[in-house]
């Protein structure tokens, strides 16, 4: 069973954690930083405070942090989410009930219709995540890397029903 909450400064050093090793692989491919950590819950204290609100970044806890997600107001009736968790964690459920918690969120709360997320090809547990937690594939979209390589994400869509 997983919890969200809101970030909070302490927070920096379990979230650098959480941005590491294997965790990162198919993201920036680099670990976070202990200043890095406390600028992205800045930003998300930051962005919290904002109206009309554009993102929502919520700590995933068991009985520790142990990931993030947030879910991000793209348009007026679509937002996106994306989630990472601590390596150590993988394989338990927790990233399917915590989108499963912001997919209900985001219907409920915010006037979003539709939500997307995408995954990097070589991570197909992402994309299990994601079909867990309500949403289909619909294609795919090229991501380019640092060096202009184009890789094909998976994309995925839930709509409100």
């Amino acid at each position: 069973m997983v919890s969200l909450r809101a970030l909070t400064p302490d927070d920096a050093p379990a979230l650098q954690c959480v941005y590491s090793g294997a965790s990162v692989l198919y993201t920036t491919g680099k670990a976070l930083t202990l200043d890095q950590a406390e600028k992205k819950i800045r930003t998300a204290l930051a962005g919290a405070a904002q109206a009309p609100r554009a993102q929502w970044s919520w700590g995933i806890l068991t009985d520790e942090l142990i990931g993030l997600i947030a879910l991000r107001r793209r348009s007026v009736s679509m937002g996106t989410i994306s989630y990472i968790l601590r390596e150590d964690t993988w394989g338990n459920g927790y990233a399917t009930e915590a989108a499963k918690h912001v997919v209900a969120f985001a219907f409920s709360t915010t006037g979003l219709d539709r939500i997307e997320a995408m995954h990097h090809p070589a991570n197909p547990a992402s994309g299990r995540v994601l079909t867990k937690a309500g949403f289909t594939r619909i294609g795919t979209s090229d991501q380019h890397t640092e060096d202009g390589t184009a890789v094909p994400f998976q994309v995925y869509a839930s709509r409100n029903r």
